[in-house]
């Protein structure tokens, strides 16, 4: 069955035929009558001459017309084949996760990194779970990222009834969720979460051990800080209304538990993504880019598949046989044809980008910062605004609009903004010595994180180096009571131990990660808590 996706032309199709027939009639008189002015033997011939050029003119205006309203039937099966990995991306979505200790929450951090990391695995088989006292499987594998974003823009405290962190569980059911996908691309679990677990450690530390056995990659991004602070209560619209509070009446204070994240990921032989990283996302992508990913073939149905091009490609048959058969319309028609390529070109260019492609930087910015206040243009709007402002030196504007774009899910459109915030950041070292240190070492870390999305390019490489040569040397310390024997300086280099050998130093660091790893795994038996001893948390 044939639909239309303008179906308010179709019955403008004969009225415009009828129309543009009509006009080739009238042409066709004025021609003639124009010829007799000359000689009636002249006239004669242009009586005879093009007879049915207005049927011609009038069936391919309609064709036209018909392939406007875009004409739809038939159905066909579209192979496709992606290469992926099986990943599952399970976030913390407890009330702990509302604190306001990274901006503006550790659940949008944790959402925001998420998005991201869906965006730039496209191809991959991706799973969504949110847990908190329980867990639940949002998403199953799928290539579907659009879906998967709604999912993740949907995440929230109320989403699941049961409060508090159950660790072991969302474990389990990841790796559960994981084994349902294809068998031979490898397994990632991407667990989201400020470690604040509330189920036993036992049963973490066996869900993380089956992890491991099974073969199933353990990714942590832990979210948070590590200083106590209170969990917001919001109402619906998201604005805090007050404390949570224990059963006891006092405000409930969080703190992102790196003990447990730690311990986990040891027992899984996992990786911690640190809360620090500005691009967890970038991080986690790169941790995964070499693990094994395979082939697989899928077929959709396409129904309704436009047919615009058939009406179209009549219209154009019949133009040219109407053109070949003319002497007198054949240059009309060229003209015709190219009308719209010429009409692009000399149409009107947006002033901010004619601006700049002549050199007038200034006008350029002024022109882009009236498009981002009157919400024109959207992230590259902001980015050309970033990008004119520094071109004449406005840091303030430059900073500001690529610092928002820096934030951008376009891999690409972060990368020249993260290169560009650095640039700014170089010149201003150069210009301020004093605050020389601080301007390089912001050029340096995003520079690292513009790495992260294009490892090999050479201008964000050379870059670095730059930084690297031109910061200065970190001061002395100056710690201690002066040159007295009391002071706490380091002691002279005569006074020194002897430096050690590889094997010795590998010897030492490698109890010291024993010993630090059984210190934590103790720390954590003793500060953890389940339903059975202390109650369930809500939080």
């Amino acid at each position: 069955m044939m639909r239309w996706d303008l179906p308010f032309l179709v019955w403008f199709v004969p009225v415009g035929a009828v129309a543009l027939g009509g006009l080739a009639l009238i042409a066709r008189g004025v021609r003639i009558r124009r010829a007799r002015r000359w000689s009636e033997d002249l006239a004669g011939r242009a009586r005879r001459f093009g007879r049915f050029g207005w049927l011609v003119l009038a069936l391919a205006g309609g064709a036209a017309l018909s392939g406007i309203a875009g004409p739809r039937w038939g159905s066909r099966v579209v192979e496709t084949e992606t290469k992926g990995l099986n990943i599952v991306l399970a976030v913390d979505v407890s009330r702990s996760m509302l604190a306001t200790d990274v901006a503006p929450s550790r659940l949008e951090r944790a959402k925001e990194q998420a998005r991201r990391l869906v965006y730039q695995q496209r191809g991959d088989r991706i799973g969504l779970i949110a847990y908190a006292g329980n867990s639940f499987i949002l998403s199953p594998l799928t290539v579907d990222a659009s879906a998967l974003l709604l999912l993740i823009d949907a995440l929230d405290p109320d989403l699941l009834s049961t409060g508090g962190t159950e660790l072991g569980r969302v474990l389990r059911q990841g790796r559960e969720l994981l084994f349902a996908g294809d068998p031979i691309a490898d397994r990632v679990l991407v667990l989201f979460t400020d470690g604040e677990g509330h189920d036993s450690l036992t049963v973490m530390m066996n869900e993380a051990a089956t992890l491991r056995r099974e073969g199933v990659r353990l990714v942590v991004v832990a979210e948070g800080g590590t200083e106590p602070v209170p969990i917001p209560i919001t109402d619906p619209e998201g604005n805090a209304i007050g404390r949570q509070r224990d059963p006891a009446g006092e405000v409930v204070e969080t703190q992102r538990r790196d003990d447990l994240i730690n311990a986990i990921a040891d027992e899984a032989r996992g990786v911690v993504v640190p809360a620090g990283m500005s691009d967890q996302a970038g991080a986690v992508r790169e941790l995964i880019a070499g693990y094994v990913r395979v082939p697989q073939a899928s077929s959709t149905a396409d129904e309704d598949i436009s047919r615009a091009w058939i009406p179209a490609l009549v219209a154009a048959m019949l133009v040219l046989i109407h053109t070949l058969t003319r002497r007198s319309l054949a240059l009309a028609a060229l003209a015709l044809c190219t009308a719209p390529v010429w009409g692009h070109a000399q149409g009107p260019v947006n002033a901010a980008d004619a601006a700049w492609i002549d050199g007038d930087f200034r006008t350029a910015a002024e022109q882009y910062l009236r498009q981002v206040r009157e919400g024109e243009g959207g992230e590259r709007t902001w980015y050309n605004l970033g990008t004119a402002a520094l071109a004449i030196g406005d840091t303030a504007t430059a900073r500001r609009a690529l610092t928002r774009t820096a934030a951008s899910l376009d891999p690409e459109l972060r990368f020249r903004s993260l290169y560009n915030l650095a640039l700014l950041r170089i010149r201003q070292a150069a210009a301020d010595s004093q605050q020389a240190r601080g301007h390089l070492e912001e050029a340096f870390a995003q520079l690292r994180e513009a790495l992260l999305l294009k490892p090999e390019h050479r201008g964000a490489k050379w870059n670095l180096e730059l930084v690297l040569q031109r910061r200065p040397p970190e001061p002395p310390n100056q710690s201690g009571g002066g040159s007295g024997s009391g002071g706490g300086g380091a002691p002279p280099p005569e006074e020194r131990s002897a430096e050690l050998t590889p094997s010795q130093a590998e010897q030492i660091l490698n109890s010291m990660a024993e010993e630090e790893r059984r210190a934590m795994l103790d720390r954590t038996r003793r500060s953890g808590s389940g339903r059975e001893t202390r109650g369930w948390k809500e939080w």
